[in-house]
């Protein structure tokens, strides 16, 4: 066989192997669909008003004084404490009176001692007047004499304004209530030294409550200052009253950066005693709209919108119902663009949708920048 022949065959028998290589080759197949992706949903409930609030506080009295002693003295007794109800002139506390009684006994012994001077000073003044009516002294002894007695009387009157003195000094060793109220801090412990005008109990008036709660500085000028507040007792929320604004502290508080709001309590219950945790909020009538998480939003090419899911049509037979548990649950997100009522989020981190929306439809709230039109998608709680 010519070697041109045999290059030929050899040619052909490499041309059958590789045409009989491809015929062993597996046909290319259709890509798999994407995964069925779970999501996080909730419903769009409408609603027409916005609370303010809610934030936490205590009730106070609008009427409190800090009592003290008006001399100084050593604390002997305290006869109330944090909680006590007193009725006016019911001792509070009292003072060491040793003090107090010798400063007594030296006026009264002043007082003697400035009488007699000036019994004496008058006798006198009287024989001087009669010696002079007779020629046996000068004018001088005369006018001499009458000094003597005015001086005298001038004393007698001082020791008796110092006797008065320290008789009110000894009732000042006692402290006692001004008006029926409720003791609210106890502010000295006996043998403590106090000086005159230190507050040693605070008693308050328990007639005019109030409720008095911290507010963020970003949300006092947005506060409503003619609005009804509800306060609600935490201990037990069903009992509730009604809370007029009466004061806003003009200042915010350096660390926390919150301004003190004090509403007079209208008709309190008993149950609203004094140092009550309570909670104070503002129900306002608003538009109707739709409050969803910030999460929901998708802020994309210009457009607000959000991811609607719809629900999954039920099974017609048993058979049906056996094939849909069986397998995942499948539903397709649609994209519908919203109206917001503001800006965006408020602090909360929720969004107002005033219309694209309507009542119990499930619209996605994680994710969203993920998803695209028609996406098959699963709802977290579906079955699988």
């Amino acid at each position: 066989m010519r070697p041109t022949m045999r290059r030929v065959l050899r040619v052909c028998a490499v041309v059958a192997g590789a045409g009989s290589l491809a015929a062993c080759q597996p046909s290319q197949e259709t890509p798999a669909p994407p995964p069925v992706r779970p999501v996080l949903t909730t419903l769009a409930q409408p609603t027409d008003s916005e609370i303010f609030g809610p934030f936490a506080g205590t009730v106070e009295p609008r009427y409190q004084s800090q009592l003290g002693f008006q001399i100084g003295g050593r604390v002997v007794a305290r006869d109330v404490t944090v909680g006590d109800v007193v009725k006016k002139g019911d001792r509070l506390a009292a003072l060491d009176p040793i003090v107090s009684r010798f400063d007594l006994s030296r006026a009264e012994a002043e007082l003697a001692d400035a009488k007699a001077q000036a019994e004496n000073a008058t006798a006198t003044e009287a024989r001087t007047r009669r010696l002079m009516e007779g020629g046996n002294v000068t004018q001088a002894q005369l006018d001499a004499a009458v000094a003597r007695r005015d001086t005298a009387q001038a004393r007698l009157a001082q020791a008796g304004a110092s006797l008065q003195k320290a008789r009110d000094q000894i009732g000042y060793t006692e402290l006692h209530a001004d008006f029926d109220g409720i003791v609210t801090q106890r502010l000295a412990e006996i043998g403590q030294v106090v000086s005159p005008g230190q507050g040693i109990v605070a008693l308050a008036r328990p007639e005019t409550r109030e409720a008095v709660v911290d507010i963020p500085e970003t949300l006092a000028g947005a506060m409503p200052k003619d609005g009804l507040f509800t306060v609600v007792l935490q201990s037990a929320p069903e009992i509730t009253a009604r809370g007029r604004v009466r004061e806003v502290a003009p200042f915010a508080e350096s660390g926390t950066r919150t301004r003190r709001v004090r509403l007079t309590l209208e008709e309190p219950g008993p149950a609203f005693r004094l140092g009550a945790t309570i909670t104070v909020a503002l129900e306002r009538h608003t538009e109707r709209r739709f409050v969803l998480p910030a999460t929901a939003l998708l802020d994309a090419d210009g457009r607000r919108s959000v991811w609607i899911v719809p629900e999954a049509a039920q099974p017609g037979d048993a058979e049906a119902g056996e094939r849909q548990v069986e397998r995942q649950v499948e539903r397709h997100v649609a994209r519908r663009e919203v109206t917001l009522d503001g800006d965006g989020p408020d602090r909360h981190g929720r969004i107002a949708v005033r219309t694209g929306l309507k009542p119990g439809e499930r619209v996605v709230v994680a994710g969203v920048h993920s998803l695209r039109d028609g996406q098959a998608v699963r709802l977290a709680d579906d079955r699988n």
